[in-house]
């Protein structure tokens, strides 16, 4: 069913309307990048594996079947290529500190500055950021990309009992947290 956003870009794209891709674009990059950065830990990675990932969009026009929704579709693309990417990463060399990795830390701040308004929420997400891995990748696709606990469950490739256990342990996670730093939601 086409009813998300998303879809019916993608939709106008395939129909030869280009335009609906560069709605995609200009919808999902930065929040794609955002997303891709907290698994690999590099902007400049990030942006490549986001441009891999909307490239994908192109060339495999036809395996998104309008089932789920646009935006799970794309951020499972986004995962698996980030995930391949830590996988080759770790077989050549481990990571290092270096002043590029700094600099990539200093533009990950401004692009997290630009996507989340508020003080409170900046300081919500650094918390989030401090928490399992498992329970920062939940927290971030509900409460900041707004998808569905069953959307989330796809892109993580987590069962619906996997997914209510970390949903449940990441919010009690977060609200210790949260209780520790004085904040409020």
């Amino acid at each position: 069913m086409e009813t998300d956003f998303g879809a019916l870009c993608y939709r106008r794209f395939l129909d030869g309307d280009e335009s609906g891709f560069d709605e995609i674009l200009k919808q999902y990059h930065d929040s794609l990048i955002f997303f891709i950065n907290r698994l690999v830990k590099n902007y400049e990675t990030a942006e490549d594996l986001a441009a891999d990932t909307f490239m994908e969009l192109l060339v495999h026009k036809n395996r998104y079947r309008f089932k789920s929704s646009f935006k799970t579709y794309l951020f499972s693309i986004a995962r698996h290529k980030a995930i391949d990417h830590i996988r080759k990463e770790s077989r050549y060399h481990a990571v290092s500190v270096d002043a590029e990795n700094v600099r990539d830390l200093a533009d990950f701040h401004s692009m997290e500055q630009e996507i989340i308004a508020t003080d409170e929420k900046k300081r919500i997400q650094k918390l989030i950021s401090t928490l399992a891995e498992d329970y920062a990748t939940y927290l971030h696709l509900v409460y900041f990309e707004e998808l569905t606990p069953d959307e989330t469950a796809k892109i993580m490739k987590k069962t619906k009992k996997q997914m209510a256990n970390i949903a449940y342990r990441a919010k009690k996670a977060l609200e210790e947290a949260l209780r520790k730093e004085d904040l409020r939601i």
